[in-house]
């Protein structure tokens, strides 16, 4: 008797279950652009991405949700002189939900990359959605071109007096542990002059934006 009601009840939940399975298999992809690659699916603590097509608000987007990128500059060290030479920093362009699209620095003369920026201020910074949840969520490897990033080159310099609480807010917000840094490096605050501006979030090569297209994007 009791072996009856557990598969009467077994076959219930199946009948019940049924509706939401079929619907979850051909339910057709979510998101903006499909192509059947999970095209910007929702990631969980990201905003909506922007349509692939937008290549400028992608790339606001991109400098806006990352806290880190690699930099690139030219060394200045005897032993690779004039070589690439590439770092990790922190950074940040604003605010959560408030972006400026410049990226922020907060450096020290005592860090190598400084020293290359001294001699040589032109840079290339690199920042990629894989540092969020949004490319593992979809399955996506960082070398991807689905696993959205941007490339930014132009110059790096210190942020005037102006600049500077926008800078520190913008930094100090997203990085708290800068504010116990070691006052005896000389850190000091620094941006990067966006000159050229590239976006890889698809297959095809990457798109070229301009800095006017990229600073004149609405962004929230």
């Amino acid at each position: 008797m009791a072996r009856r009601a557990r598969g009467s009840a077994r076959a219930l939940l199946a009948a019940l279950l049924a509706p939401a399975l079929v619907a979850l298999l051909v339910a057709p992809a979510r998101g903006r652009g499909g192509r059947d690659h999970r095209d910007w699916a929702a990631a969980e603590l990201l905003p909506p991405l922007p349509p692939r097509e937008d290549a400028a608000r992608v790339a606001r987007f991109v400098t806006h949700v990352c806290d880190w990128g690699a930099l690139a500059t030219l060394s200045t060290d005897p032993a690779v002189r004039g070589w690439a030479f590439a770092d990790v920093l922190s950074l940040s362009d604003g605010p959560p939900g408030a972006g400026s699209g410049v990226p922020y620095f907060y450096l020290s003369p005592l860090q190598q990359s400084v020293g290359n920026l001294q001699e040589n201020p032109h840079a290339t910074l690199t920042m990629s959605l894989a540092q969020t949840n949004f490319c593992r969520k979809q399955g996506f490897d960082p070398q991807s071109p689905l696993c959205a990033h941007i490339i930014l080159s132009g110059t790096v310099t210190k942020v005037n007096q102006t600049e500077m609480g926008f800078a520190k807010h913008s930094l100090f917000v997203r990085h708290p542990e800068m504010k116990t840094w070691p006052s005896s490096h000389n850190w000091f605050f620094a941006k990067l002059n966006i000159t050229n501006i590239w976006v890889l979030d698809y297959f095809g090569g990457p798109k070229i934006v301009t800095p006017e297209e990229y600073y004149n994007v609405t962004f929230q």
